[in-house]
């Protein structure tokens, strides 16, 4: 089989998750989220897009109280983490964080590994993306890569281009330095909080493109046993 060489379509990441071929995996709750949830409220809304096999944190905001969304587009990744979490109360769910209507909005989005895998020309729209999912007020937090790269993805990102892409729609209330990356990542993560703004105001996405894509998802996840 020919190995896929573009991180926008599934195969690229079945590809790497059959193999195992996945240095980004953490596979345990970094110690920045771990503070996290020790101090926030219950019965909050999450989403966790480009969720991968990183089951064990799934279960953490889980535990914690979190009401769980997860999605992914790779299909080996999804029942891989179905696989381990079991009988899980959450959503596992094959979605385009893109394109895909979930319906609702949430309290939160948590980021790791997600911006990073995708082409800086996508940024712009997953800074959107994340902003129209959210509740005034909401925050988008995690782990962000900050540093250089020869051979991408992943795509580091810079504190200028993260002012400029975030600074529409969100205000940074909390940063700090990572302190447990993976060998990948290492010194060149930072646990961030963006807060959505109030004052901002987004356009209405096609109701076309949601229904079609909203059918399309309904579809997979019931032929194929997700939540």
């Amino acid at each position: 089989m020919k190995r896929s060489a573009d991180s926008a379509v599934p195969a690229f990441w079945d590809q790497r998750y059959t193999s195992g071929e996945t240095p980004w995996g953490l596979r345990k709750i970094p110690h920045t989220l771990r503070s996290f949830l020790k101090k926030r409220p219950t019965r909050k809304r999450i989403l966790i897009p480009g969720c991968g096999t990183d089951y064990i944190v799934i279960k953490a905001f889980a535990n914690a109280g979190f009401e769980v969304t997860a999605i992914d587009f790779s299909p080996v990744a999804l029942a891989g983490t179905k696989k381990a979490l079991g009988n899980f109360e959450g959503k596992i769910m094959w979605a385009d964080f893109f394109e895909s209507d979930f319906g609702r909005r949430f309290d939160l989005v948590y980021e790791r590994a997600f911006l990073c895998a995708m082409h800086p020309r996508r940024w712009a729209g997953y800074v959107k993306r994340v902003a129209e999912l959210l509740h005034p007020g909401g925050k988008l937090i995690g782990i962000f890569f900050y540093g250089t790269e020869s051979e991408p993805p992943p795509y580091p990102i810079n504190k200028a281009q993260a002012k400029e892409l975030f600074g529409k729609y969100f205000r940074l209330i909390r940063d700090l330095k990572v302190s447990d990356s993976v060998p990948m990542f290492a010194g060149m993560e930072r646990w961030q909080e963006w807060e959505r703004t109030t004052l901002s105001k987004i356009a209405p996405r096609p109701t076309r493109a949601r229904r079609r894509n909203w059918s399309r998802r309904r579809r997979y996840n019931q032929s194929n046993g997700c939540r």
